[in-house]
């Protein structure tokens, strides 16, 4: 659907429907009104009675936009009774007064004018009165506009907007995930001590209490006349939380809740944080249930994406939808989040990246254990997680840890799709602890150990010649050729213990081999006792473990040893 562009006011309200023909009742008998009485003061009135006195007058009444309470004022007019005026009687006196024709040239003194009076002196300046004169519009509002009411009332509105945005509600605090809820954070929320005491007297009316009809043309000319974006997107959330969010809009029929949200994406500002994130996650999640337009959900996801360094974990669990869902969070929504965020990313600091990526990876470690995560989808935001980490000096132990908890939820997996899950470790990356436990790790295939064991030599090799160099700058040039030589020599026995290692690995490898065919063809249960302690005998070769260590090879007991804590 296309976006609604800039229009009138009378085309906001071009599809509005008036409410039915009303039976003019007073007090609950019918309004049979003295024929001398209103035609002095209607001239519709007087005419139809010089045309035809006799005429039956019934269906005229029918037609009359009122409700029983103003024909009662217009009763007591006529019959000569003091008028009493309120705001929520206004409008529709001044549309049953024209319908008449109760103007001063038939009159003098009369309806027409004393109610537009009244509403030009005691509505249109004051805002609270005004908002409630304009609600009322909503019963007659064919009547309304055609009179300029609607019109009148939106002006004086955004008038008093422009003058004090504050009129809207206060912008909302848009707090990021690592803020604690503290009671500073609280004071931020308070009024200040001359508004607290301005509230005891006087409360602004607030404009959500409007129905869809109404308060979406009001906002459109807010933006349009440069209402400042913080207080308009204020308004526009409360109104989304009152008729959308909250257990006061479940009277709401899912259709107008859906139409709701469409108009709030339509005119909310494009700034990035004025509205927290998790706030439009909720907003999104309510948006997928309702099954909004494609244009609304975009329009919803790219706001998010252009601030979801202030998201977390909990904000990206996003449930999919439908009878057919194959995941049970929405991850393709969430790599289009991901898109959006990298695409606008424009800072030259790199922390909203850094906090992204670690994002990503606690996001990993909670989806990990869906089932139906295919591997695809697993390895793609895993990269994604990687690229926002190049160039920085972070440890990459969230892959690691999801990658661990990938394994162990999906034991279903073959030697191949366990490597194509694991390609997205870099062991040269992750810290000591989490090197430890990857080293002694029964879910990680052959080939990635021997990848975690190439990165511990670089590693000592690296620790190695650090200590050269710091025992440089401290040693006599006797004692530095005396560590080239000790390094000389690590690096020999380092090559020596790597020949080793590799000729372990491919031994390993041949006995694999022939266990399989084995087991194919067919094997004892010896053989098969001997496939379970295989892991086992191929850590001993290793070095891994030892004679006092326990069968399955894990940590010290005063070692934790999932990654998420160890690690």
């Amino acid at each position: 659907m296309a976006r609604r562009q800039s229009k009138d006011v009378s085309l906001w309200f071009s599809k509005s429907t008036c409410p039915p023909d009303l039976q003019p009742n007073v007090l609950g008998t019918p309004f049979t009104p003295e024929k001398e009485l209103l035609a002095a003061k209607s001239a519709k009135f007087a005419a139809l009675l010089k045309n035809n006195s006799k005429e039956d007058l019934s269906h005229f009444l029918r037609n009359m936009p009122a409700d029983p309470e103003t024909l009662e004022l217009v009763a007591r007019f006529y019959h000569g009774f003091e008028l009493q005026i309120s705001t929520e009687k206004v409008v529709p006196l001044i549309c049953v007064a024209h319908y008449l024709e109760m103007t001063e040239n038939h009159s003098k003194n009369n309806l027409l004018g004393q109610a537009l009076s009244f509403f030009q002196e005691r509505i249109l300046p004051s805002w609270n009165e005004t908002v409630k004169a304009f609600r009322t519009t909503e019963k007659f509002l064919r009547q309304s506009l055609k009179l300029g009411l609607v019109e009148a009332c939106m002006k004086s509105i955004i008038t008093k907007a422009l003058a004090n945005p504050c009129l809207l509600g206060e912008p909302i605090k848009n707090s990021t995930k690592y803020e604690d809820d503290t009671e500073e954070e609280d004071e931020g929320y308070k009024p200040s001590a001359r508004r607290r005491l301005f509230d005891l007297d006087w409360k602004s009316e607030d404009l959500t209490t409007l129905s869809l009809e109404l308060y979406e043309p009001v906002i459109h000319e807010m933006n349009k006349h440069g209402v400042p974006s913080p207080y308009v997107a204020a308004s526009l959330c409360n109104y989304t939380n009152k008729w959308v969010l909250s257990s006061s809009g479940e009277a709401v029929t899912s259709n107008y809740k859906k139409e709701i949200l469409e108009a709030v994406e339509r005119h909310l500002p494009h700034e990035k944080g004025l509205v927290p994130c998790t706030l439009l996650f909720e907003i999104l999640r309510f948006a997928n249930v309702l099954e909004v337009s494609s244009e609304c959900r975009n329009g919803i996801e790219i706001r998010i994406g252009k601030q979801l360094d202030q998201a977390a974990v909990k904000d990206l669990l996003i449930p999919s939808q439908g009878y057919s869902k194959e995941m049970q969070y929405d991850i393709v929504c969430v790599r289009r989040i991901l898109k959006v965020f990298y695409g606008s990313y424009t800072s030259s600091d790199i922390s909203g990246l850094i906090s992204v990526a670690e994002l990503i990876e606690d996001f990993l470690a909670e989806v990990a254990s869906d089932i139906d995560l295919n591997i695809d989808t697993f390895v793609d935001l895993a990269e994604m997680s990687l690229a926002a980490s190049l160039g920085t000096q972070r440890t990459l132990d969230g892959i690691y840890r999801a990658v661990d908890i990938y394994l162990d939820k999906h034991r279903h997996l073959t030697e191949s799709e366990r490597e194509e899950v694991c390609r997205v470790l870099d062991f040269q990356k992750v810290s000591p602890e989490a090197y430890e436990h990857a080293a002694k790790n029964e879910k990680l295939p052959l080939r990635v150990v021997v990848q975690v064991l190439f990165a511990g030599q670089l590693q000592l090799r690296d620790r190695i010649l650090k200590e050269v160099q710091d025992s440089d700058d401290k040693s006599t040039e006797e004692e530095a050729e005396d560590n080239e030589a000790k390094l000389d020599f690590g690096e020999e026995e380092m090559r020596s213990e790597m020949e080793k290692m590799s000729m372990k690995v491919m031994e390993l490898e041949r006995e694999c081999n022939m266990m399989r065919k084995e087991i194919d063809n067919g094997g004892s249960p010896k053989v098969r006792k001997e496939k379970t302690s295989l892991w086992r005998e191929m850590k001993r070769k290793f070095g891994c473990v030892n004679i006092v260590h326990d069968s399955n090879c894990q940590l010290k007991k005063k070692k934790k040893m999932h990654p998420k804590q160890g690690v």
